[in-house]
């Protein structure tokens, strides 16, 4: 029994044993697509599974890094409202020292 494979289940996953990908006979010659050969083709899907593969770690590292600039964000935002908080203070003691010397001379 000779079943041949599709491209969702192919016969087989082993790159070697594949056939080696080439253009159709209804494809006209000279077309754009090249041809492929199967150490081609073997040396794409081994950088597409290991890209595959590195995916996550790829995604965990941006997740990290937005994370941080988050973090960053944050605590500038703190240190802002701190000293403007602190800014307000002064200037009350400020004013109240004025007020204070400004009576110290009227009496």
């Amino acid at each position: 029994m000779n079943v041949t494979g599709t491209i969702d289940r192919p016969l087989t996953h082993d790159p070697q044993k594949q056939a080696p990908m080439t253009s159709s006979p209804s494809e006209p010659s000279g077309s754009a697509t090249p041809v492929v050969t199967t150490m081609g083709a073997n040396d794409s899907r081994q950088n597409r599974t290991r890209e595959m593969q590195l995916i996550p770690e790829a995604l965990a590292r941006a997740h990290m890094n937005e994370r941080m600039r988050e973090a960053d964000a944050e605590r500038r935002a703190v240190r802002l409202v701190a000293a403007r908080r602190m800014q307000r203070r002064a200037e009350r003691v400020s004013m109240r020292a004025r007020r204070a010397l400004a009576m110290a001379v009227m009496q």
